[in-house]
């Protein structure tokens, strides 16, 4: 097992937009191994590469005892909206209920290139767009509307783990399917 150690919400590659993958090589495939390990260590139910620091568009999903992986994915997602539960292993013990399209379809590829598409509802969809999110540089944080952002950033501040510099939180570029202020 190779786990990695996990990025906590501050630490800028967080922050970045990832650049897609153009190689599929061992490197890469040792890349979704870690990430596989490190997810199903800490547990959770998705892991981004940039929470372990690493600046490229692949994550790996364990939704339903269904472990999976998506590279460059590019998502449609329906009207139906859920809110619910979320948290964050790059912010760890925190959870929001966060408003979330209902359904995803999401297309991509495996770690060999080939080509993938993931269809899935509630807790799945909720995952796809959390760590697809992360690879845009978005923070599930910056999806709840003003009142329950601002009670997540104090949090953050209470934190045994926050004690680095104030956080900030951004508007993401997303649809908030009208639900942010």
């Amino acid at each position: 097992m190779a786990i990695q150690p996990i990025r906590i919400f501050g630490d800028p590659v967080l922050r970045t937009k990832a650049k897609p993958v153009t190689t599929f090589d061992k490197e890469l495939r040792r890349l979704v191994k870690d990430l596989t390990d490190t997810m199903l260590d800490a547990p959770g139910a998705g892991l981004a590469a940039p929470q372990l620091g690493i600046s490229l568009r692949v994550f790996t999903y364990n939704v339903d005892g269904v472990v999976g992986h998506l590279i460059n994915p590019d998502l449609s997602l329906t009207d139906e909206e859920q809110d619910g539960p979320e948290g964050c292993l790059s912010l760890p013990g925190l959870r929001f209920d966060t408003r979330r399209a209902h359904g995803v379809v999401a297309k991509g590829v495996n770690m060999y290139g080939d080509p993938v598409t993931i269809e899935g509802t509630e807790l799945l969809s909720r995952c796809i767009q959390h760590e697809t999110d992360h690879l845009d540089g978005i923070v599930f944080i910056d999806r709840l509307d003003r009142e329950a952002r601002k009670a997540a950033l104090k949090a953050i501040r209470e934190a045994d783990w926050g004690d680095g510099p104030a956080p900030t939180a951004r508007i993401s570029p997303h649809s908030t399917f009208g639900s942010a202020r």
